[in-house]
């Protein structure tokens, strides 16, 4: 077994409000826009520790993102916290024209992204948020693997000077960074060298891109694994020396595989420097109700699913 999957499992909205609340202490301008989800995204310690610097919208997204680009006009640095299905879904007009064409100095934070509300149903799955986000110019958009790097993204969304999203994870998730990692905007990160195949994993499937490498490595199949955070900017180095290296690449991701992730690095791909490339994720249709857990076994966004799309793209390229 990886020792990934014996470490303790972490919710990074823990990591992400501590961050909050470190940096609100340092900068006056920090405030917090939600959407009657002050529980949900466990805002409870921000509201009791700057009551005047939190503004609770009630169930009105398009309103929350609007009223935080007033809130950024008057010099103020808005965080937009509310479940990423309703954040991006009902407030896309307002992403796009408020945030990102006035390069307001927003920052989005998409709670519970994926498929966390299984048992909610495709209303409240947010998979297709990162193919719309990843359309609109001059948006960053970052997916943490883990609460360290939860806590960094947030902290440099604080610092960056303009529009920002960034995934927060509900489902707990091992930490798989290094100690002393720092997040970088436009960065892949290495966990894992190999020389025939690459698997490419954000947010919560990281781990599980390890523990199928772990898997792969049993049979003598070395898979290198990336950490991709940045889907806005893309790490296009890092990309194009592990399809130039290795030869073959799986992409997984909580989310659709039209145009998240799976879309970026195969547009990369064969652009600069064409090889199989498989895409793990939620195909061309609306995810069931279930558990997270079920679900992602469901679409094969597993260690046993990655390794398996692992040995078929590798068999591709070897035709």
């Amino acid at each position: 077994m990886s020792a990934v999957a014996q470490e303790t499992l972490h919710d990074c909205r823990d990591a992400y409000v501590e961050a909050l609340l470190e940096a609100a202490e340092y900068d006056e301008r920090i405030v917090v826009v939600v959407n009657d989800s002050v529980g949900s995204s466990k805002l409870a310690p921000f509201a009791e520790r700057f009551p005047d610097r939190m503004v609770n919208v009630g169930i009105a997204e398009q309103d929350m993102v609007g009223i935080a680009a007033g809130l950024a006009n008057g010099g103020k640095i808005p965080f937009v916290s509310g479940a990423a299905c309703f954040l991006t879904a009902r407030a896309m007009e307002q992403v796009k024209v408020d945030a990102a064409y006035a390069q307001n100095n927003i920052k989005l934070c998409g709670m519970s992204p994926g498929m966390a509300y299984g048992q909610l149903g495709p209303t409240h799955h947010s998979i297709e948020d990162l193919a719309w986000l990843r359309a609109i110019p001059d948006l960053a958009v970052v997916v943490p693997a883990d609460s360290v790097e939860t806590a960094q993204a947030i902290a440099w969304a604080a610092r960056h000077q303009g529009p920002v999203f960034v995934r927060v994870s509900r489902m707990g998730v091992p930490d798989v960074n290094p100690s002393g990692y720092r997040f970088e905007p436009g960065k892949a990160v290495l966990l894992r060298e190999g020389a025939d195949v690459t698997l490419m994993a954000n947010g919560t499937v990281v781990s599980r891109a390890l523990r199928a490498a772990d898997l792969l490595a049993e049979e003598g199949i070395g898979a290198r694994v990336l950490s991709v955070p940045s889907i806005k900017p893309l790490d296009v180095d890092a990309i194009v020396a592990a399809a130039r290296e290795t030869g073959a690449i799986v992409t997984a991701e909580e989310a659709t595989v039209n145009g998240g992730l799976g879309g970026a690095v195969a547009e990369v791909v064969v652009e600069h420097h064409p090889v199989p490339v498989r895409r793990v994720g939620v195909p061309d249709t609306f995810a069931p109700t279930g558990s997270a857990g079920w679900l992602m076994d469901h679409f094969g966004i597993s260690a046993a699913g990655i390794a398996q799309a692992a040995r078929e793209t590798v068999a591709r390229r070897d035709r």
